[in-house]
C-alpha cells in the first residue's frame, strides 16, 4: 500500500492557501514546555477544512459540475460543505443520527444537502447517492488527498516549532494522524508522534497493538462524549500509523472532560470534546510521554453549547 509523501502534503499546502487559517502555536501558561495548535480557529472550526479543501481543489472540471458526497457526524461534513461552496461545488452530506445539533444546523447554514440515517448505514448511504448521482465521494479521512490535506498541519508545527520533541495528536479515523506523522517524521524525525484517544473508543490502540484493523462497534464507540473520536481505522490509516506513528495514549471522559474546561478557563479557546484529548493526554498521562517542547493539537471547537455549559459546571 501506497503512503502519503511529505511531498504530497507539500502540495496540499499549496493547494488550500487562501481557504484554511495557518493557525499560531500557543504557549500554555501554565505549562513552560506545552504549545497548542488551535485548530479549532478555522472558518468551519475544526482542522477538517485541510483534507477537504485540497480534496475539492484537485477535482476535474466534470466532476466538480456533478458535485461531492460524503458522510459525518460533524466536522468534515461542515468542512467539506464550506470548501465545496467556496469552489462552486454542489455538496451532500450524509450525518448519522444523534450527531451534535449545532453540527448538523451549520452543515445545512452552508448550503449542503443534509441526510440523516442509523449511525451504522453512513458509509453505505453515501456510496449509494455518489454512485446514483456521480457526484465524488470525499471520505472523512480514508483518501491520500485527506491525509496529505491533514499533514499540513505537521508542517507548520516544525516550521514554528523547530526543536519540537514530541505532537500528541488525537486519532479518530486516523487521517489527521497520518497525515501529521508524516511530516513530522520527515522533517523532524528524532520527534516523538503519540496518538490519543478516549479509553472507551480505543480502536486504534487495539489495531497498533494487534497489527490488523480491530473494528468496534457503534454501540462501544458511542459512550464517548467525543463524538469526532468514534470512528474505526482504516487500513489505509492503519498502514500510515504502524509506519510513523510513535505510540498510542488513552484518556477517560472524566480527563477529556477536565482537559475541555481547561481550555476554556485558561488558554481561552472554546474547545469541543474531540478537540481536548491531546491536552488530557499531557495532563493527566505525561509520565507515559518522551520529555521535551510539546505541541497538543486542539482539533475542533465545534461543541454543543449545552455541553460546553455541563462541562463547565461540573468544575471540568
Amino acid at each position: 500500500m501506497e503512503l502519503v509523501s511529505i511531498a504530497d502534503v507539500r502540495a496540499a499546502a499549496a493547494d488550500i492557501a487562501g481557504t484554511v487559517v495557518r493557525t499560531p502555536l500557543l504557549p500554555a501558561l501554565w505549562d513552560d514546555g506545552l504549545w497548542l495548535k488551535p485548530e479549532s480557529l478555522q472558518p468551519v472550526g475544526s482542522f477538517k477544512l485541510r483534507g477537504a479543501a485540497h480534496a475539492v481543489a484537485r477535482l476535474d472540471p466534470a466532476t466538480r459540475a456533478r458535485g461531492v458526497v460524503t458522510h459525518s457526524s460533524g466536522n468534515h461534513g461542515q468542512a467539506l460543505a464550506y470548501a465545496a461552496r467556496r469552489a462552486g461545488v454542489p455538496c451532500t452530506v450524509v450525518v448519522p443520527e444523534g450527531a451534535p445539533r449545532v453540527k448538523v444546523a451549520r452543515i445545512r447554514a452552508l448550503g449542503a444537502d443534509v441526510r440523516l440515517v442509523p449511525p451504522a448505514h453512513r458509509v453505505d448511504e453515501a456510496e449509494r447517492i455518489a454512485a446514483g448521482s456521480g457526484a465524488a465521494l470525499v471520505p472523512p479521512f480514508d483518501h491520500p488527498r485527506i491525509i496529505a490535506g491533514q499533514g499540513t498541519i505537521g508542517l507548520e508545527i516544525v516550521a514554528d516549532l523547530p526543536d519540537v520533541a514530541v505532537v500528541l495528536v488525537p486519532v479518530g479515523g486516523g487521517g489527521l494522524s497520518s497525515g501529521v506523522a508524516t511530516a513530522i517524521k520527515a522533517l523532524r524525525p528524532a520527534a516523538a508522534v503519540v496518538g490519543v484517544e478516549p479509553l472507551l473508543a480505543a480502536d486504534a490502540r487495539d489495531s497498533l497493538s494487534t497489527g490488523e484493523l480491530v473494528v468496534w462497534e457503534v454501540e462501544q464507540t458511542y459512550r464517548t462524549c467525543a463524538d469526532g473520536l468514534r470512528t474505526n481505522l482504516s487500513e489505509l490509516t492503519l498502514a500510515h500509523l504502524r509506519e510513523r506513528l510513535d505510540g498510542i495514549v488513552t484518556v477517560t471522559e472524566d480527563e477529556i472532560r477536565a482537559a475541555t474546561g481547561r481550555l476554556v478557563r485558561d488558554a481561552r479557546l472554546v474547545a469541543e470534546p474531540s478537540g481536548a484529548v491531546a491536552l488530557a493526554a499531557r495532563l493527566f498521562h505525561r509520565d507515559e510521554l518522551p520529555p521535551g517542547p510539546t505541541v497538543a493539537v486542539v482539533t475542533g471547537g465545534n461543541v454543543d453549547p449545552a455541553v460546553l455549559a455541563g462541562v463547565l459546571g461540573s468544575g471540568g
